[in-house]
């Protein structure tokens, strides 16, 4: 599916049930669906209502579908004393692979990332995800090969 209407923004919490939807593609595709425990209204509640957030939310939305998603979190405390963002998950829908909307939706983390100051972006690829790998090596990431974790600098 090509659309070039692809709108990148902060999910809302009108977007929760579609958001959950990708989280749990996500789970199949790296197979911890048997114990996926989130539910749309985890999502609701955990992401939107509860202040602050556990997690904020990044969507590839086009004509009203969500195309991809990352979801991330602040990590306000390092040895840099300065805060780093953790990306927990970033999924792009099947049918809307090979469009650069991950690479978009990595751009907007690291705008957020320096518009709040943090030294890095933060993540783990599983060891398998040679796809992933090479993904986020193009973007200009490193792995850390301590703890297999890759940082982005910003």
């Amino acid at each position: 599916m090509k659309n070039d209407e692809i709108i990148i923004r902060k999910a809302v919490e009108a977007d929760s049930e579609k958001v959950w939807v990708l989280m749990r593609d996500l789970a199949v595709f790296e197979n911890y669906i048997d114990v996926f425990a989130i539910t749309p209204e985890i999502v609701k509640e955990s992401g939107f209502r509860k202040n602050p957030p556990d997690f904020h939310c990044i969507i590839a939305e086009d004509s009203g579908e969500i195309a991809g998603m990352l979801v991330y979190y602040f990590l306000p405390y390092t040895a840099q004393n300065r805060p780093a963002v953790y990306m927990k998950e970033l999924y792009v829908d099947e049918k809307y692979r090979g469009q650069k909307i991950g690479e978009q939706l990595m751009d907007a983390l690291k705008k957020e990332a320096k518009a709040n100051n943090c030294g890095q972006i933060k993540w783990t690829v599983a060891p398998w995800n040679e796809a992933g790998k090479r993904f986020y090596e193009r973007l200009g990431a490193k792995e850390n090969t301590e703890w297999i974790n890759y940082e982005w600098s910003v």
